[in-house]
């Protein structure tokens, strides 16, 4: 049985995602002083009196607006109410009720779920904040005082949530999830990459570059295994990062690629691979993340028998410190070649995981020596002792040796293509630590 689900709804800059910090306990989501800066749904994991669930953050609720990006929010808030078990409508107490929240609460009445009303900015403690009580003109229940900045009444706020959830039932096991980060510069196609994954419309999906601000985190399973998607934000240059919400989105989007097992690397086609391209890849790449070129928009190429080879080659070429990625052409307006992406998925996670014996390393390792001597300088030579495999995302080998300023870059290189020729390890980096004999190998 699925977690309950918990959506954190109400008008724009109420509070809510302030809420949703506090009660997850990290800072998922965005808070800044501008109404419609979470625009899409935000999860976050929680546990109150041993009870687990999800809850979700979703943008204001605009209930009447023409604006393209308000429509979205509205929506995505819509299909988060109807997927929640319990919903948490917050107001402002400092603003009083206002048209817009009798309007949100109307549509929170015609989902029939149970709705819990948050007064949020009761920032005193003591007597109880006379202001609360035109909150009751809303018809949803008893109002309860809340503080998302320092935390007060967030426990009576979980414990009429959670008096509304299902009898608990025992989980099914999710077994092993692959997290994978969808990451690119603006308007490449990732979220409509997610999109067409999930067969909804998951995340905002515009025109307007940089429509996606945060990190949403999305469960999926199929027949080919259990995912979470990291859909992100595009990340830019740095100059053009030039107000807090912007930049914030960026750190959010470094910190996916972190939690990732697996980054997507979006391209588009037509374009081909740009200097913003290559800094995101190096991101991955940096991280230590396995990762798997898409080149998305391939629908939209003028193309013939050769210029899926030449477009290859071009981005070997631009990013040549990522020659292990593998490339994938694919259309996510289309659907075109997006079913084989789950298999190299699967394919370069599982790559990235592997852990080889040390013997079979010393094998290796022995039979590169013998091929190629180690270098020498100034008449002393190179000796490689053996080699032990440490960690794994990325695989992380150690060499011991009689003196690491011996070790050339060259001849590092040289070892991991021999280690990569047996095992492959595509769509995965190799880290290769050096150490003198007799340092510590946990290192």
């Amino acid at each position: 049985m699925a977690k309950p689900l918990v959506a954190i709804v109400g008008r724009p800059n109420v509070g809510k995602s302030m809420l949703f910090n506090k009660l997850t306990g990290r800072r998922d989501a965005i808070v800044e002083d501008t109404p419609g800066v979470t625009r899409d749904r935000i999860y976050g994991s929680c546990d109150w009196n041993g009870r687990e669930f999800d809850l979700v953050d979703t943008g204001g609720i605009e209930p009447t607006t023409d604006n393209e990006i308000l429509v979205f929010m509205r929506r995505q808030a819509q299909t988060a109410i109807e997927m929640a078990d319990v919903i948490i409508m917050v107001v402002d107490v400092k603003v009083g009720m206002t048209a817009a929240d009798a309007e949100v609460a109307t549509m929170l009445k015609r989902a029939k779920k149970p709705v819990v009303l948050a007064v949020n900015k009761c920032d005193s403690i003591g007597a109880v904040n006379p202001d609360i009580f035109e909150f009751y003109g809303l018809g949803l229940g008893d109002p309860i005082e809340v503080s998302a900045i320092h935390g007060h009444g967030t426990g009576d706020l979980l414990d009429f949530c959670v008096a509304h959830f299902p009898d608990p039932d025992e989980q099914e096991d999710e077994g092993e999830v692959i997290s994978v980060a969808i990451i690119g510069k603006p308007n490449a196609g990732k979220s409509s990459l997610l999109n067409r994954i999930l067969g909804e419309e998951r995340v905002i999906v515009s025109p307007i570059a940089g429509t996606t601000r945060d990190a949403i985190d999305t469960y999926f399973e199929n027949e080919y295994g259990k995912y979470r998607f990291i859909d992100t934000a595009g990340l830019r240059r740095r100059s053009k990062v030039d107000n807090d919400v912007e930049r914030f989105s960026d750190m959010r989007a470094i910190a996916a690629i972190e939690r990732a097992d697996v980054c997507l690397i979006m391209i588009d086609a037509n374009e081909g691979v740009t200097e913003q391209d290559t800094k995101v890849a190096g991101l991955a790449h940096e991280a230590g993340k396995a990762s798997i070129i898409v080149m998305n928009k391939w629908d939209a190429v003028e193309k013939d028998d050769k210029t899926m080879d030449k477009m290859t080659q071009d981005v070997r070429r631009d990013l040549s410190y990522m020659t292990y990625a593998p490339v994938m052409f694919l259309s996510a307006l289309t659907g075109a070649r997006v079913q084989p992406l789950f298999e190299m998925i699967n394919a370069v996670a599982n790559q990235a995981a592997m852990r080889i014996t040390t013997g079979t390393l010393n094998s290796i390792l022995a039979d590169a020596t013998a091929r190629v001597q180690p270098p020498t300088d100034k008449g002393r030579r190179l000796k490689i002792y053996y080699m032990t495999q440490i960690g794994v995302k990325p695989p992380h080998f150690v060499v011991f040796c009689n003196d690491a300023r011996l070790f050339h870059f060259s001849y590092q290189r040289y070892l991991e293509n021999q280690i990569r020729g047996v095992f492959g390890l595509t769509g995965t980096p190799i880290k290769l630590t050096i150490r003198q004999k007799g340092e510590d190998e946990s290192r």
